[in-house]
């Protein structure tokens, strides 16, 4: 989720997020790194959109993303259920998960858990759940053999050109043989799937993104063996 700024002057347009972060396994150095590399992903494709809105004529924009990362170790359930702001994002962040995955709460969300494992090592899953938050799903047409660099919103699982597998040298859908989450890329199509022509902007310029999920998340326990 977050607040989409037009700057009409810079021929901006502008994406505010605030990543705040909980949990033991959460850090202010996470935070700060997990932002920065939504934000890069992102930003990587150099974006620009046309928009045209009851207020502003239809112009072309360039695409930014502003993301902060926010370690808040003492938030409360309260603060989390009463938040009004478009810009706050809850993610508690553990070492486990339940069924081993990171998730949002939800396509257009503001809430979800992460499993820390996935946030490692210049990892695209902040990046790809964040494309969740903002109302993007997975694609339909999980084989993309001979389109080159997987889409951020590609889940694991789908077929990939060689390069893009876990390992290039193994059978397509065979052990290896399927998408290294490592290898996909926010492009164009991605910020074109936003559809941020259709945002109702205000007369300052300024709409919503996503939506208030406003979950909060317990730490998940594993079951004793």
């Amino acid at each position: 989720m977050g607040e989409a700024e037009l700057q009409r002057d810079r021929n901006l347009l502008i994406i505010h997020a605030e990543l705040i972060f909980y949990g033991d396994a959460a850090t202010g150095e996470l935070s700060m790194q997990i932002a920065k590399d939504v934000e890069d992903h992102w930003n990587q494709p150099g974006a620009s959109v046309q928009i045209r809105s009851g207020w502003f004529s239809k112009k072309r924009y360039q695409v930014r993303f502003d993301i902060r990362g926010i370690h808040q170790p003492a938030l409360t359930p309260e603060e989390v259920f009463t938040n009004t702001n478009p810009r706050n994002n809850y993610f508690r962040i553990e070492e486990y998960a339940n069924g081993n995955i990171s998730f949002v709460d939800g396509l257009n969300s503001n809430t979800g858990y992460f499993k820390l494992e996935n946030l490692l090592n210049n990892s695209t899953t902040a990046a790809h759940e964040f494309g969740h938050t903002l109302g993007l799903d997975h694609p339909h047409n999980l084989d993309i053999r001979g389109r080159g660099a997987p889409g951020i919103m590609y889940p694991r699982g789908t077929l990939v050109d060689p390069p893009f597998q876990y390992d290039p040298a193994a059978p397509p859908g065979q052990k290896g043989g399927t998408l290294n989450p490592f290898t996909r890329k926010v492009l164009q199509s991605d910020i074109e799937e936003l559809r941020l022509d259709q945002l109702s902007f205000d007369q300052n310029g300024l709409a919503m993104i996503g939506g208030f999920t406003s979950t909060w998340h317990e730490k998940h326990i594993p079951v004793s063996a």
